[in-house]
Order: structure tokens, then C-alpha cells, then sequence
């Protein structure tokens, strides 16, 4: 079953550290949001392989949007 990763903060997508296809682990920084001047990190929930990645660096997001999805 996939995995919706979502922002936790309304921000903005600052750097997407991951791509398409790559293998991460449970806790690895997947995406780094940008509000109010502070960087916070997005993690992975579980391990698994990016399937989707839903934004792109710039992207204004609202707290709950989808950043990407993990495969198991």
C-alpha cells in the first residue's frame, strides 16, 4: 500500500532532497519546507522506494498537501 508523505507546516517547498526512484529509510529527510524563515525537515514515515514526487522546489504548499508517495 502506498504512502502519502504531506507537509506537516504551510510553507514553502525549499529543497527536495530525494528523486524519483530512489531508496529511503525510515527518518531519512525526504523534503525540507520553508516558513516563517525556519527550515523544517520533512521525514520518512517508513522505509520504501519513491514512487511520486508531487511538488517541485518553490512550490507554495498548505499543511496536509502531498508531497510524494513511497512504495513499499
Amino acid at each position: 500500500m502506498p504512502t502519502s508523505v504531506r507537509a506537516h507546516i504551510t510553507g514553502t517547498v525549499w529543497k527536495i532532497e530525494v528523486a524519483r526512484g530512489d531508496n529511503v529509510a525510515e527518518g531519512q529527510t525526504l523534503v525540507i519546507l520553508e516558513s516563517m524563515k525556519m527550515e523544517m525537515p520533512v521525514e520518512s514515515p517508513s522505509a520504501g522506494k519513491v514512487s511520486v514526487i508531487s511538488v517541485k522546489e518553490g512550490d507554495a504548499v498548505d499543511e496536509g498537501a502531498v508531497l510524494l508517495t513511497l512504495e513499499p
